[in-house]
């Protein structure tokens, strides 16, 4: 059974009087302890397809399923840890009270929150700020706090929108270790990026979107291979699908 299915999804919104399909039967399985990279141009309905997944919009056809539960059930959300491309928090509390409020509405014991915050922060290289106001954070830190709250309650599936967002190289690399760690544990990460770089480090398979329509779907080996690197074979593909 795939972790996650997008089963013949279709979604559109109306701007004015004009309807536009941003996501047109979307077919995807991404299956247990792989990284999965979404990759398209901006508009290419990346960010919908995910919103879907997590039921903040319901499609106009189709059907998402996490874990053989229908995505718009109470019980597909426990599985799953989510971080934005944009994340907001509470910023007047401290990294800890942040986690600590992220540990208790995911179910957390109380008496095991403590032991979970230390592990993350210590991971995310955030434990001496622990105290520190997230207002008082840089853009990549707060990146990385982010992070810590998807991972909180440690889900079986990591759903990250534009991960390495706002992260200098170092920044960079730790969450391609905490992302590589988070397989290593028989887990499964599905994560949009424009970043071709961390795609082809990380990533067992990728999809590619445009408009709305799937153009590739398949390992990267396969989608460079008659190219001379990945970002040829992006680029490429995207030219020829009349972008």
């Amino acid at each position: 059974m795939s972790e996650i299915v997008f089963d013949h999804v279709t979604k559109s919104f109306k701007y004015g009087l004009k309807q536009q399909t941003v996501l047109q039967d979307l077919c995807l399985e991404i299956e247990k302890g792989e990284i999965f990279g979404f990759l398209g141009p901006n508009g290419a309905g990346k960010s919908t397809a995910i919103n879907v997944a997590l039921d903040f919009i319901r499609p106009d056809e189709g059907r998402v399923f996490i874990k053989g539960l229908p995505g718009n059930s109470v019980g597909s959300r426990g599985h799953v840890g989510y971080m934005p491309e944009h994340p907001q928090f509470y910023e007047q509390l401290s990294a800890r009270e942040l986690l600590c409020f992220g540990g208790l509405v995911s179910g957390i014991n109380r008496s095991e929150i403590n032991e979970h915050i230390e592990i993350i922060l210590e991971k995310l290289e955030l434990l001496p700020f622990m105290n520190r106001p997230v207002r008082t954070f840089s853009k990549g830190m707060k990146q990385r706090i982010g992070m810590g709250l998807a991972m909180i309650h440690d889900p079986d599936i990591l759903i990250l929108d534009e991960p390495m967002s706002g992260l200098d190289p170092l920044g960079r690399r730790l969450v391609t270790r905490l992302i590589l760690d988070f397989k290593e544990r028989g887990k499964t990460v599905f994560f949009s990026s424009h970043i071709l770089n961390d795609v082809e480090t990380l990533c067992d398979r990728i999809a590619i979107l445009d408009k709305g329509k799937r153009l590739f779907y398949g390992n990267i080996e396969e989608f460079c291979r008659d190219s001379g690197s990945m970002e040829e074979a992006f680029v490429e593909r995207i030219t020829n699908s009349g972008h």
